[in-house]
């Protein structure tokens, strides 16, 4: 990971935390709607210097809360927080991410054969990087059952013939 990746997803992280803690503190704060005569007010249940605060806030539209149906809507200056922290986070991620291997087969093979490249890093004998399957087609196929047991039953039969002629 680069620096610029590290501190990106470190700001984006030290946002999304706040955010999300003022989600909370603002969920948890008890303000209640009312609809009166005169249309909806926003009053405060506290009488805290931040609720009278938080609710003269409010009285310009920005949020809808009622404690009674545990309906939240978060303001706007919340959500836009969290969307910008989630966009920094990706933006960090990906910028930290190694690069992507080639999806098409002569790509890949190109970049085996000039070295760079290969799956498990099969080396060849002089130091470069040689066929990543060498050993899948070096080794020994599949056990042939039939023909194991004919040699068997052709060792029995010598067997046998031995222990006749002794």
């Amino acid at each position: 990971m680069t620096l610029l990746s590290k501190t990106l997803n470190s700001l984006g992280l030290l946002l999304l935390i706040h955010a999300c803690y003022s989600a909370h503190e603002y969920s948890s704060l008890p303000i209640s709607v009312s609809s009166g005569p005169t249309g909806s007010t926003i009053s405060s249940l506290g009488t805290s210097p931040r609720n009278s605060v938080l609710s003269g806030g409010l009285s310009g539209g920005v949020a809808s809360v009622s404690t009674n149906s545990k309906e939240i809507k978060l303001p706007l200056d919340i959500t836009l927080e969290t969307l910008f922290a989630v966009a920094v986070l990706c933006v960090g991620l990906v910028l930290g991410s190694e690069r992507f291997k080639p999806v098409q087969w002569r790509v890949w093979a190109g970049e085996v054969q000039r070295g760079r490249g290969g799956v498990g890093g099969a080396e060849g004998m002089d130091g470069g990087v040689g066929n990543p399957f060498e050993g899948l087609e070096v080794r020994k196929g599949f056990l042939d059952i039939r023909a194991r047991r004919r040699e068997f039953a052709e060792w029995v039969k010598e067997q046998n013939s031995v222990d006749e002629k002794s």
